[in-house]
């Protein structure tokens, strides 16, 4: 693992490679066709399968997952074949599911011409999500950090990272697929695509500042009483 004040990468292994963010405890993992056993019973599992085709285990039953393919999986986990990553976040129950295969550019705009897609939804509004970000050839973002670690890894194409050091100097490091990196609470940082080609990243966010509440969903909101939506009703609300 390399290390600057913004930006860190890893070697690919068969098992973890990461401990990472604390306030919001994840842990990141790596499999190839060996595969791995995550014998974690109170943690969720974000799957992404890059090459081949990987089995994953869920209550007792195998699924494939084919090349750009994702899956949440909730509890203990083993995968055989295919080579991929795994991102894992403590103390969460997610719901198990599967997805995919990832589209080459994002369906929301995002910043600077880049755009993204939220894969994995966040259950619950705080809850961890899996994203997939798209940088068109020729970008150079605004420099910026984020609140929490941000895990990913490098899909297709190629670019550069510019990162804040820990003596307060700038490094460029170059992405290519298949790069496992992660950065940094509050790490100053940005992305560069150069001319010729553009990049797609995988995103994992331990934590999110969308998703439903038990005050705020599409199933409360959509019902009305009288013309009154029962969001509005505290009387008739489920306590």
């Amino acid at each position: 693992m390399k290390n600057s004040k913004a930006f860190s990468h890893f070697a690919w292994v068969n098992g973890l490679i990461g401990e990472l963010d604390r306030v919001y405890p994840s842990y990141l993992s790596s499999y190839t066709k060996e595969g791995i056993v995550l014998n974690k019973p109170e943690d969720t599992h974000y799957i992404y399968n890059h090459k081949g085709i990987c089995q994953v285990l869920y209550n007792d039953s195998f699924y494939y997952l084919h090349e750009g393919e994702f899956a949440c999986v909730p509890g203990s986990t083993m995968t055989r074949g295919g080579e991929g990553i795994i991102i894992s976040r403590e103390n969460s129950k997610a719901m198990f599911q599967i997805g995919g295969p990832v589209e080459h550019e994002g369906r929301l705009k995002y910043i600077d011409g880049c755009t993204d897609t939220c894969l994995i939804q966040p259950w619950k509004l705080g809850e961890p999500c899996l994203n997939l970000l798209y940088f068109p050839e020729g970008i150079d973002q605004t420099e910026h950090t984020h609140p929490s670690d941000r895990i990913g890894m490098v899909l297709s194409g190629k670019g550069e990272c510019v990162a804040m050091k820990e003596d307060g100097t700038r490094e460029v490091i170059q992405l290519e697929e298949g790069m496992i990196f992660c950065i940094h609470t509050d790490g100053l940082h940005k992305f560069r695509t150069l001319r010729g080609s553009d990049m797609r990243v995988l995103a994992y966010h331990p934590d999110s500042d969308f998703g439903p509440t038990d005050e705020n969903h599409p199933m409360i909101n959509k019902t009305i009483v009288n013309g009154v939506s029962a969001s509005l009703i505290d009387e008739i609300r489920t306590q």
